[in-house]
C-alpha cells in the first residue's frame, strides 16, 4: 500500500506542475516567429525532439530483447530437464 501511495504521489507531482505544460507554447512561439523571419530553428527543434524520443524506445527495445532472450533460454533448459 505504501508503494502505491508513492507512485500516485510521484505522478501527481508531474500532472499538477504548470511549468511542464507551459514550455510547449513557448517553443511553438519561438519556432513560429523564426519561420516567419526565414530561420531554420524549427528544423533543429524537430531533430532534437526526434533525438530525445528515440532514446526511451531504444532502451525499451533492448530490455525487451534481453527479457525475450532470457525467456527462451529458460524455456529450453526446462525442456531439456523434462527429457
Amino acid at each position: 500500500m505504501k508503494k502505491l501511495t508513492y507512485i500516485i504521489l510521484f505522478f501527481a507531482l508531474f500532472i499538477f506542475n504548470n511549468t511542464l505544460f507551459s514550455q510547449c507554447a513557448m517553443c511553438k512561439a519561438v519556432v513560429e516567429s523564426d519561420l516567419e523571419s526565414g530561420g531554420k530553428t524549427a528544423l533543429g527543434i524537430n531533430k532534437g525532439i526526434l533525438y530525445l524520443m528515440i532514446i526511451p524506445y531504444l532502451l525499451i527495445a533492448i530490455v525487451g530483447f534481453f527479457i525475450y532472450k532470457n525467456y527462451k533460454k529458460n524455456s529450453s533448459s526446462i525442456e531439456n530437464h523434462e527429457q
